[in-house]
């Protein structure tokens, strides 16, 4: 941890910095280095619009995810915002190709940030248990959601999403195992990857959407 209240951000510096010390410690990981590449940062904005996009990413693919946000976001007067949101309730959410439980999440998540139960500028002054429970009191957010905003938005080094299928995939592939790990297996695993976890994370989803000539949108 930097000084009080702030807490380590991953940048393209520390981020090369984590993936040469797990390569040196883990010769799996060495060898997706070696084979395709460092892998990006992939960044994403601190705030509302980043959670409202990774519920809708809740077991979908990241592109149907990125369709239906951009039709979303052109479809609401205001865009997804938590006030627009609220206007448009469940039904109008649900009349524009929203599931049922998505459309009460991100109604959900609305009101928890306008009526600030959800302090989301706070949580980069948070330690990672405190953003986790902070985030998984809104319905909707749990830990895989929790931890991916950890990761993604806060750039904390040591998040790891449980239940993430790419990553167990990538972890079958990379450690050469009979069968795909189970949540809790592939937690366990990754365990020898702290204080780094989300650079391993990182490494595996590279390595996974490389092999399969996809990218991030």
């Amino acid at each position: 941890m930097t000084p009080a209240g702030e807490y380590l951000q991953l940048t393209t510096a520390t981020l090369r910095d984590a993936v040469r010390d797990l390569c040196a410690r883990d010769a799996s990981l060495s060898r997706l280095v070696a084979q395709y590449g460092e892998p990006p940062l992939w960044e994403r904005p601190e705030g509302f619009v980043t959670l409202v996009r990774m519920i809708l990413e809740q077991q979908v693919s990241l592109e149907s995810a990125a369709t239906l946000f951009t039709r979303l976001d052109a479809s609401v007067a205001g865009g997804m915002q938590p006030e627009p949101i609220l206007t448009v309730g469940v039904h109008g959410l649900r009349a524009l190709g929203v599931t049922r439980q998505k459309a009460a999440y991100l109604v959900a998540l609305a009101e928890h940030v306008t009526d600030s139960r959800l302090d989301l500028p706070a949580l980069s002054t948070l330690p990672d248990d405190d953003v986790l429970v902070a985030l998984q009191r809104v319905p909707g957010i749990g830990p895989w959601t929790a931890q991916v905003y950890l990761l993604f938005a806060l750039g904390r080094p040591d998040a790891w999403p449980p239940g993430d299928l790419a990553l167990h995939k990538a972890l079958q592939h990379a450690c050469a195992l009979d069968g795909v790990p189970s949540s809790r297996e592939a937690s366990q695993m990754a365990m020898v990857w702290s204080p780094w976890r989300a650079v391993a994370a990182r490494i595996l989803w590279h390595a996974y959407l490389t092999q399969r000539g996809r990218k991030v949108p």
